[in-house]
């Protein structure tokens, strides 16, 4: 008998100690377009900025298990950002372009984020970018093109999370409509029960009225499709971090079964498809920010709480060197504003000037935005090659070709500038695009240890399934 009474004591212990090392909170944080080196890049410029060589690390790069995984699509050796968010949502390969179906286009499959709302977890999904972008669309839509903008909002709707954030919808008023038979998603979402808020301030003061919210930026960003990048970013600007705190909060205050977070820093990418490379290493470190509130989450919860980091893709072909045996990262830190920022300060100069602007005012603000001239010395190369670009389109020019990368369109100087910053930073680009690359996966926490051994992107959600006992 008193074996019986051990055995059944050592049963007890060894399902209560399996029960306690399953994640109750999952953290899945996916940096669009963020390489190995893109990661590299940011660690070795805040070496250099202190006068050193070498690396000083991440929060997120110092978690105990660290790996890489291949992005590759069912259909492409290069995947976009639709399949490969389909892969890291779902577990399955599909076509480039497809959000959450199989390689038919048709066929739809669910998301981890779905199986944690079956097992009565609070789910968020989150954003820099609209919510309806291909990464956090994977996660709740099914839809044969990423473009079907509306229909995703449609989707957002009836799989119903509890907490959704980002920049804003893409199309809420259904422009694809020709005879305009629609009611816009504002509406649809306010039918189901959604409170849908602008701005981190006011998130404050409706969180606890709230049973299901989405978190948009405020109407004088103007902007649906992004909040700014984080070297662009003004007093009332929302950030990937407000973002990421708002969502903790709600989650954890909605459920006593724990959550499941995913948290997307979209604008990695759009960074790299412009080959700015300044631009990146901010939104990489303002990623690593936002995981911070996180890991502090983490500290507090230890034995619960799993977080995963990883990318979808990386962007860019990005390169530390151009040949030397150097790296002069530092540089990049003379860079105020990302190449669009500086678009935009080129446009306010036209409009102020009827398109006249002078070269002197021209270069006042290359010095302010690049420190060209002052932190960064041009040789007579490089200021003749910004001579040139502003003669060929400030000389009282109406139309200027401007240089288009896959989210923004920039002036041709402003383009140039970050060239010739590039260059002497000796950082270099092989395409706009996307590549093959490997991209990092790190983990903390309940069940990171699964999180070892070279491994394809459709098997990060089989494992976070396997780590927070979600039935897959």
């Amino acid at each position: 008998m008193k074996k019986l009474s051990c055995l059944f004591t050592f049963v007890f212990l060894f399902i209560n100690i399996a029960i306690a090392q399953q994640a109750k909170y999952v953290f899945y944080f996916i940096g669009d377009g963020m390489g190995v080196n893109q990661v590299l890049c940011t660690e070795m410029y805040n070496s250099e900025l202190k006068g050193e060589i070498g690396i000083t690390p991440l929060l997120f790069t110092q978690f105990p298990y660290c790996t890489t995984a291949t992005t590759f699509s069912a259909t492409n050796g290069v995947t976009d950002s639709a399949a490969a968010g389909t892969a890291l949502a779902t577990g399955n390969k599909t076509k480039n372009g497809a959000i959450g179906v199989k390689k038919d286009q048709t066929s739809p499959v669910n998301s981890i984020a779905v199986l944690a709302k079956n097992r009565g977890k609070s789910v968020g999904i989150a954003t820099s970018v609209s919510v309806d972008h291909a990464t956090p669309a994977a996660f709740y839509g099914h839809q044969g093109s990423r473009s079907s903008y509306y229909n995703m909002g449609l989707d957002l709707i009836n799989t119903g999370f509890d907490f959704y954030a980002g920049s804003d919808f893409l199309d809420p008023y259904n422009s694809k409509m020709k005879d305009k038979k629609y009611t816009d998603l504002y509406t649809l979402t306010k039918k189901a029960g959604y409170n849908l808020v602008r701005g981190y301030d006011e998130f404050k003061k409706n969180v606890g009225k709230s049973s299901k919210m989405i978190l948009f930026q405020p109407d004088s960003a103007k902007d649906n499709s992004s909040i700014p990048y984080a070297i662009d970013r003004k007093p009332g600007n929302l950030s990937l971090q407000e973002i990421t705190t708002a969502a903790v909060d709600f989650l954890y205050s909605k459920s006593k079964n724990g959550f499941f977070l995913m948290v997307e820093g979209g604008k990695i990418d759009w960074a790299c498809h412009s080959n700015d490379a300044a631009t990146v290493v901010n939104e990489i470190m303002d990623m690593d920010n936002a995981i911070k509130i996180a890991y502090d989450f983490y500290k507090k919860h230890q034995n619960e709480t799993l977080i995963v980091v990883t990318a979808d893709h990386e962007t860019g072909g990005f390169a530390l060197g151009n040949g030397q045996y150097a790296l002069n990262l530092k540089a990049l830190s003379s860079q105020k504003v990302s190449v669009n920022g500086f678009t935009s300060k080129l446009n306010e100069l036209r409009k102020k000037y009827n398109n006249k602007v002078p070269w002197d005012v021209v270069k006042k603000g290359l010095e302010e935005n690049f420190g060209f001239w002052d932190s960064i010395k041009l040789n007579d190369k490089e200021e003749k090659r910004l001579m040139d670009v502003y003669d060929k389109t400030f000389n009282n020019q109406e139309n200027v070709n401007l240089e288009k990368s896959e989210y923004q369109q920039d002036e041709p100087l402003a383009n140039e500038a970050m060239k010739i910053l590039n260059h002497i930073a000796l950082v270099g680009w092989t395409s706009g695009g996307h590549s093959a690359g490997y991209v990092p996966v790190f983990a903390i926490g309940a069940g990171a240890e699964k999180f070892q051994g070279r491994m394809d992107n459709t098997e990060i959600p089989e494992r976070i399934a396997k780590a927070a006992g979600y039935k897959y």
